[in-house]
């Protein structure tokens, strides 16, 4: 990778090694900079929060994540969620029928020890928010605080954005 860094012919200030060493260093960093978008509490990975901008004139909107993965021995459990944003927040687990989704309220979601749960548009499970405060817009950021069994509590930052995969009649649901 060095060699990569080798700047033939340019000035001797930066071909200097001071230079070398900030460049391979920003190099190394840049990744986790563009892939920030996460937060681990304990052996817990919570992977990209998003939510779907709501239907204008919805009272309800819906909160999702690339994955909540365990890397931990034990299992663990989502009890809930709270946000500002909304006054109630449902874990719901995703039924497929012939119309699309349907959202089932569940008390709680199972994090087994060593997997990743997806809790995707296209996914198994969401928080459903309930009566939104108001309307989620593409670009918008808000807190949800997430509620372990073991890893305790864990305040997240949700970006709205709209899904590549996202269907139009799931966002309508």
């Amino acid at each position: 990778m060095v060699s990569v860094l080798r700047l033939q012919g340019a000035p001797s200030s930066l071909r200097s090694t001071g230079w070398r060493r900030w460049m391979v260093s920003l190099l190394l960093v840049l990744p986790l900079w563009v892939s920030a978008h996460g937060v681990s509490k304990g052996n817990l990975l919570i992977d990209h929060p998003y939510a779907v901008p709501s239907v204008p004139g919805a009272a309800q909107g819906q909160v999702y994540y690339r994955g909540i993965q365990n890397k931990g021995a034990q299992p663990d459990r989502l009890l809930g969620a709270s946000t500002p944003q909304a006054a109630r927040v449902v874990l719901a687990r995703l039924i497929p029928e012939a119309q699309g989704l349907r959202a089932e309220a569940v008390s709680a979601i199972e994090l087994p020890a060593k997997t990743t749960i997806r809790l995707r548009h296209t996914g198994d499970y969401q928080l459903t928010l309930l009566d939104l405060k108001s309307p989620l817009k593409e670009g918008d950021r808000f807190d949800v605080t997430l509620d372990f069994e073991h890893a305790g509590s864990q305040t997240v930052q949700v970006w709205v954005q709209t899904p590549r995969a996202l269907s139009v009649s799931h966002a309508e649901h």
